[in-house]
């Protein structure tokens, strides 16, 4: 009897501890998840206020310091100001210049070299960086992102890692996202992308680019100057590896900064329109897109050489090209 007792306890005592240890897991497994809301309530909070710091109000060229550091500020704004001008300016010939660089400047994209805020500002940029870009498939520097414009926008040549025009422009972004914090969340950055692109009509977008679009930009899409009016397509316009070359993205900066002074005028129709016929005409090709987006995901509404064919015989599938953009 004593003996059965003794084991009665002991299968008692053992739930017990099997129960406790139970109990332990649980509460262990509700203070993980509490704190990791926690930490995540605080990433949220951190980020808000992040977020309500950021305010466009870029530094005075006026009050760049004086000596080497000003100097150099000032030089990078005249690269972004006036890209293809400056870097041709310090070739050996004109070749050597159409190679290094083609006819536009930063400010062809980002009026007055970035800081208009109401075409493409590029104040806090360098707030950015380093980044991941998924079209690289890695995290990316800000002199890294300055060379992927200079190779795809700029259908030229990447600066060597110790060029002084690289360290200027870097000097430039650094100085005009001056008190804006790492991390925060800049409204005016990335705004040029139309999420649900119209099926376009590219004989209507002609139409329209011959009767609005000409004065600035010539009839044959070559321009009238960097600033005034950039090249659209032909060899000193872009390459097709740039991102404006994506649809969307084209569609989306037209309606956003086109045409100047009536900006926002356009329907997503209209804009779709014109993306299409401007993005259709011949211009340089990326030599790497096999390269592109290493991890997947690539986006279809990159207008390659491929697609540009399938636009002039009329064999292009927009809603494929489009995907879920498409309404």
């Amino acid at each position: 009897m004593s003996r059965g007792l003794s084991l009665t306890m002991g299968f008692l005592f053992i739930l017990l501890l099997i129960f406790i240890g139970a109990l332990g897991n649980k509460l262990g497994d509700e203070k993980e998840r509490a704190d990791n809301n926690s930490t995540k309530n605080v990433q949220q909070t951190v980020s808000g206020e992040l977020a309500s710091e950021a305010t466009f109000n870029p530094p005075s060229l006026e009050n760049v310091p004086d000596g080497p550091q000003g100097e150099a500020i000032l030089r990078g704004h005249e690269l972004v100001d006036d890209t293809s001008n400056q870097l041709r300016g310090d070739t050996a010939s004109a070749e050597d210049g159409q190679q290094r660089v083609n006819e536009l400047s930063c400010s062809s994209c980002h009026a007055g070299a970035g800081l208009d805020q109401n075409s493409s500002p590029l104040v806090g940029v360098a707030a950015k960086y380093p980044n991941y870009i998924s079209r690289n498939g890695e995290i990316v520097t800000i002199e890294e992102r300055i060379n992927g414009c200079m190779v795809r926008s700029m259908n030229g040549k990447a600066f060597a890692e110790d060029d002084e025009d690289l360290d200027a422009m870097v000097a430039y972004f650094k100085y005009i996202s001056e008190g804006i914090p790492v991390g925060a969340e800049l409204p005016w950055l990335g705004k040029n992308d139309m999420k649900e692109v119209p099926i376009p009509d590219v004989a209507a977008g002609e139409t329209m680019f011959q009767q609005s679009c000409i004065a600035c930009h010539a009839q044959d899409g070559a321009g009238t100057g960097a600033n005034t009016g950039p090249a659209l397509w032909g060899e000193g316009s872009f390459n097709d590896g740039a991102g404006i070359a994506r649809f969307s993205r084209m569609a989306g900066y037209i309606q956003n900064n086109m045409p100047k002074g009536q900006e926002k005028s356009l329907t997503d129709q209209e804009a779709s329109n014109l993306a299409a016929f401007v993005l259709s005409q011949d211009r340089p090709e990326w030599g790497d897109h096999a390269g592109d987006w290493p991890s997947g995901g690539a986006p279809k509404d990159s207008m390659t050489k491929e697609l540009r064919q399938q636009v002039k015989d009329g064999t292009i599938n927009w809603e494929e090209v489009l995907g879920h953009n498409t309404k």
